[in-house]
């Protein structure tokens, strides 16, 4: 039960150029804005929350879409 919690609970990081991604998620979800994608170093869990509540999806969800804008974003 504990390693579940930890692995849930895990950081989340944001990786590359934090504005390509942004494009990419605000191009896909048109609901987003730029305060709702705004993002500082070591408040990722803050940005998470904001696109979760925006979108109506789960943290995981969340995290998942913004893992493919990051993949995206390495192959441009």
């Amino acid at each position: 039960m504990e390693t579940t919690k930890t692995q849930e609970s895990a950081a989340f990081k944001i990786d590359g150029n934090w504005n390509e991604q942004a494009k990419a998620l605000r191009k896909e979800f048109s609901q987003l804005s730029d305060s709702d994608l705004e993002f500082q170093d070591g408040k990722e869990e803050e940005l998470l929350k904001r696109v979760e509540t925006k979108l109506n999806k789960s943290r995981q969800e969340v995290i998942e879409l913004i893992t493919k804008a990051q993949s995206a974003e390495k192959q441009n």
